[in-house]
C-alpha cells in the first residue's frame, strides 16, 4: 500500500530539478501512506512528473521501487494498491516472454500492460488500486481506480497545471492550488456526511469514480477544469449498474443450499488471496457476522494463530468487543483487545481534519481510527469484513424504506400530492421526525427518493450553505437501476455505488493509513458482488433475518449461538460528547460572529440548531457533526495553505 502524486504541465515550462522537487514535496505529503521508500520521476520536455511512497507488502526489495517503468521504456507508473491474483497473471504473461526481475506486482501490471493494453488488463487485474500511468509514446497520462473505490485518487488544476494524488494533501502542495470551497459539493457532505465522487470539496478538483479510466495530455490539461466533465470523461472499465443489471438479467437458479456451497468457495478464494504478503497480516473482529467470517475463512486457511483486534468501550451499549474475544477463542486467534475511554476517542476528534483532508462526518471515523492504530501495533495488513450489508441486504434501513414505499403505493394520488405539498415549505428545522420523515417521502417517484429521505441528514441543505445552487448524486434517481431488479436491489445498488466507496472504505483507508496499515476488503471481490447480484432477495432476508446466506457460511465454522447476534453497529456517542467534553470545541466552531465573518455557512440556519441541541428539545448531533467536520477541516485548510504559501515564498517556488 502507498501513495502517489504528480503533475502534467499543459507545456514544457519547468526545468528538472524544480519539477523534481516540487512532485517530491507532493509525495512526501503522503509519507504515512508509504514511510518505506521515496521515489521521483520527470521529464522535463514533457512536462509531468511522478511521485511515489511506498510501504512495502510485497516484495520489499529495491525491486519493488516506484515509480517504475516497463521492460521496454514505454511507460512509466506510481501505483497505490494490490493485484491479488499478480501471480497467476505473471504466470500467464511468462509464455509471452516478459523478463521478471523481481517479485512484485507493480512488475506484473506493467507486463501485463505491454502485452494486453490498459482497458483488458484492468478487466483481467482482481484487486484494489489507483494507477498514474504515463506513456512516453502517446504522451498522455492514464488514472485508473479500481472497480469498487478501495483506494483513493484525486485530480485538479492548479492554476494551469493538473495535479492529482492520493491525497487532497499532495495537491495543496503545488503553490497554484488556491482552489476555494466547492459550495454545491458542500451542500453534499451536509445531506450524505460525505462528498461522493465525481465531487471534491474544491472548485476545479475531483475525484475518480471507481471502476473508472481517465486520459488526459496536454491539450487536456491547457482546456482547464472549465472544460472538463468528470462524469463524462472517465470512462468505465467496469459498471457497477450495468454488472447488476447483467446479474438480474441471468440469475442464480439453485437452491439457497447450492448458493451457500458457491458462496463459501468463493469467499474462501478471495481471504486466501488477500492473506498473501511478505508481512504480518491480521484481521479487525468486531463480533459481528461480516468479520467474524473473514476471522473463520482466515484461521481455517492458516496453520498459525490468525491476529484478531478488537476495540471495547466502557459502559456503551455499542461494546462488542466480548462477542469478539467470545469468537476469536473459539476459532483459536491470537486476540488482542484494547478497552478505551471517552478522553481515548475524543484525543482523536482534533486528528480528523489532517487524518480525512476533506470534510467527512461519519462519527464512526472515531473508533475506526483506534482499532487501526491498535493492529498497527501487530501487523501491517488487517482483513476487514466491509461489503456484507451492502451485497446481503443487512441495513434496517433498508426494510424500513421498503415498507414506506409499499405504504405509499395505497396512498391515493391525489392526497399524496396534498401530502407533499404540506411538507414544503417548511425550515429545516421544522421538519424532523417519523411523521416529517414520512411527510417528505410522498412527493416519491421510486424508491430512490424514498431511500434518499431515508439517508439524508440536512433534508434542504441549501438553506444551511451561503451561494450553493446544490450538486446532484446517484440518490437523486428515482430508480437506479432502471426499471431492472426490485426496489431492494435497487437501494443496494446506491450504496455499493456511493456510501460504500466514498463513506465507508474512505474511513477505512484514512484511517488505516494514519498508521501505515493496509486494509483489504474480500466481501469486495468483485465475483463476490457480481454473485451477490444474481441472488433473490429471500437467500439474504427471510423471517426479519437479514444476510441470511453470509450466516449460514458462517455456521460452518461456528456454533449457532455465534451466527445470530443483534447487529449493533460501530457507532461513537457524538451527543454525549457534544454536551461534554467537546462542548466548548463546537461552541467556538459554531460562533455566529465567525460563521459570519467566513461566509460560508449561515449562522441563521445552524444557530437555531445548536440551541435546540443543547437545550435538550431536539437531538441534531447529525446535523452538527457534519457542521463542525467541515469547520474543523476549513481551519486546518486555510492554516496549511498559509504556511505552505509561506515555506514557497522563502525558497522562491512562488
Amino acid at each position: 500500500m502507498c501513495g502517489l502524486a504528480g503533475m502534467l504541465l499543459p507545456a514544457p515550462s519547468m526545468e528538472a530539478g524544480p519539477l523534481q522537487a516540487l512532485a517530491g514535496r507532493m509525495g512526501d505529503a503522503l509519507l504515512h501512506r508509504g514511510p518505506d521508500d521515496r521515489g521521483v520521476w520527470a521529464d522535463e520536455a514533457a512536462g509531468v512528473a511522478l511521485a511515489h511512497r511506498r510501504l512495502s507488502i510485497l516484495d520489499l526489495s529495491p525491486l519493488g521501487h516506484q515509480p517504475m517503468a516497463s521492460a521496454d521504456g514505454r511507460y512509466v507508473m506510481a501505483y497505490n494498491g494490490e493485484v491479488y491474483n499478480f501471480a497467476a497473471l505473471r504466470a500467464e504473461l511468462e509464455p509471452h516472454g516478459h523478463p521478471f526481475r523481481g517479485h512484485s506486482d507493480t512488475e506484473v501490471l506493467l507486463a501485463a500492460i505491454l502485452q494486453w493494453g490498459l482497458d483488458d488488463t484492468l478487466q483481467r487485474c482482481n484487486g484494489m488500486f489507483a494507477i498514474a500511468l504515463w506513456d512516453r509514446h502517446e504522451q498522455c497520462l492514464w488514472l485508473a481506480r479500481d472497480r469498487v473505490g478501495k483506494k483513493p485518487l484525486y485530480y485538479g488544476w492548479a492554476g494551469s497545471t493538473l495535479v492529482f494524488g492520493s491525497e487532497l494533501k499532495a495537491l495543496w502542495q503545488h503553490p497554484d492550488f488556491d482552489n476555494d470551497i466547492d459550495r454545491d459539493a458542500l451542500t453534499l457532505l451536509l445531506r450524505l456526511d460525505y462528498i461522493p465522487a465525481p465531487h471534491s470539496i474544491h472548485q476545479a478538483c475531483f475525484k475518480m469514480m471507481p471502476g473508472r479510466v481517465l486520459r488526459l495530455d496536454a491539450a487536456m490539461v491547457e482546456a482547464g477544469a472549465s472544460a472538463h466533465r468528470p462524469e463524462q470523461a472517465q470512462r468505465p472499465f467496469w459498471d457497477a449498474r450495468a454488472r447488476m443489471q447483467a446479474a438480474l438479467a441471468n440469475p442464480f437458479r439453485g437452491s439457497i443450499d447450492d448458493a451457500e456451497q458457491q458462496l463459501d468457495t468463493l469467499l474462501q478464494d478471495a481471504v486466501g488471496l488477500r492473506m498473501v504478503a511478505d508481512v504480518p497480516v491480521g484481521v479487525f473482529l468486531s463480533g459481528g457476522t461480516d468479520s467474524s467470517l473473514v476471522a473463520a475463512l482466515m484461521q481455517a486457511q492458516s496453520s498459525k494463530p490468525v491476529h484478531s483486534f478488537s476495540i471495547g468501550f466502557s459502559d456503551s451499549h455499542h461494546d462488542e468487543a466480548p462477542l469478539a474475544k467470545e469468537l476469536a477463542a473459539h476459532l483459536g486467534c491470537d486476540h488482542t483487545e484494547l478497552y478505551v475511554s471517552g478522553a481515548d476517542a475524543l484525543a482523536v476528534v482534533p486528528q480528523l481534519p489532517t487524518m480525512f483532508d476533506e470534510p467527512f462526518a461519519d462519527a464512526s471515523q472515531v473508533p475506526t481510527a483506534l482499532v487501526a492504530r491498535l493492529a498497527r501495533q501487530g501487523v501491517t495488513v488487517a482483513l476487514s469484513g466491509d461489503g456484507g450489508d451492502e451485497l446481503f441486504f443487512g441495513y434496517m434501513r433498508y426494510v424500513r424504506a421498503l415498507r414506506n414505499w409499499q405504504m405509499l403505493g395505497r396512498v391515493p394520488a391525489p392526497l399524496r400530492r396534498w401530502l407533499c405539498a404540506r411538507s414544503t415549505g417548511q425550515g429545516e428545522a421544522s421538519r424532523t421526525g417519523g411523521l416529517a420523515a414520512l411527510l417528505a417521502e410522498t412527493g416519491a417517484r421510486g424508491i430512490g427518493d424514498v431511500y434518499r429521505n431515508r439517508i439524508s441528514r440536512w433534508r434542504d441543505p441549501l438553506a444551511a450553505v451561503q451561494g450553493a445552487r446544490g450538486a446532484g448524486s446517484f440518490y437523486d434517481l428515482a430508480d437506479p437501476l432502471h426499471g431492472a431488479g426490485t426496489p431492494a436491489d435497487a437501494m443496494m445498488l446506491a450504496d455499493f455505488v456511493s456510501y460504500l466507496p466514498d463513506d465507508l472504505l474512505c474511513k477505512v483507508d484514512r484511517t488505516s493509513m494514519a498508521v501505515s496499515l493496509e486494509a483489504r476488503a474480500p466481501l469486495l471481490d468483485w465475483r463476490v458482488a457480481e454473485f451477490a447480484w444474481s441472488l433473490p432477495l429471500a437467500f439474504k432476508r427471510q423471517d426479519d433475518v437479514s444476510k441470511v446466506l453470509l450466516k449460514r457460511v458462517l455456521g460452518r465454522y461456528v456454533p449457532q449461538s455465534m451466527v445470530h447476534r443483534p447487529k449493533r453497529g460501530f457507532g461513537a456517542p457524538v451527543s454525549d460528547w457534544l454536551r461534554g467534553d467537546l462542548r466548548p470545541w463546537a461552541e467556538a466552531l459554531l460562533d455566529p460572529g465567525r460563521l459570519q465573518r467566513e461566509g460560508v455557512l449561515s449562522a441563521a440556519a445552524i444557530q437555531p440548531l445548536w440551541q435546540q441541541f443543547i437545550g435538550g428539545q431536539r437531538k441534531w448531533h447529525t446535523h452538527l457533526w457534519n457542521v463542525l467536520m467541515f469547520q474543523a477541516w476549513q481551519a486546518h485548510w486555510r492554516e496549511t495553505r498559509a504556511s505552505i504559501g509561506a515555506a514557497c515564498r522563502q525558497d522562491g517556488s512562488v
